[in-house]
């Protein structure tokens, strides 16, 4: 569980830069990324809300990583 000031820097960094906020939350290569990049290059207001969605209301600690795909924990 990320700390109050880590969620509060990721939510800052999502309303400058949507895909930025989401990647330090989620990774590069997540389909939060690519989600968050498209939709801001096609408007800047649904990144924002797609970025605070993803970073607060979706928990990257549920899913685990074993190989090649991802398992509910």
């Amino acid at each position: 569980m990320p700390s109050r000031l880590a969620i509060f820097c990721e939510v800052v960094l999502a309303i400058l830069l949507p895909p930025l906020g989401v990647c330090l939350r989620h990774g590069c290569c997540t389909t939060e990324f690519f989600i968050c990049l498209i939709l801001t290059i096609l408007g800047y207001i649904p990144g924002i809300i797609y970025a605070l969605y993803a970073i607060l209301f979706i928990d990257r600690d549920k899913y685990r990583n074993t190989g090649d795909y991802y398992e509910v924990a």
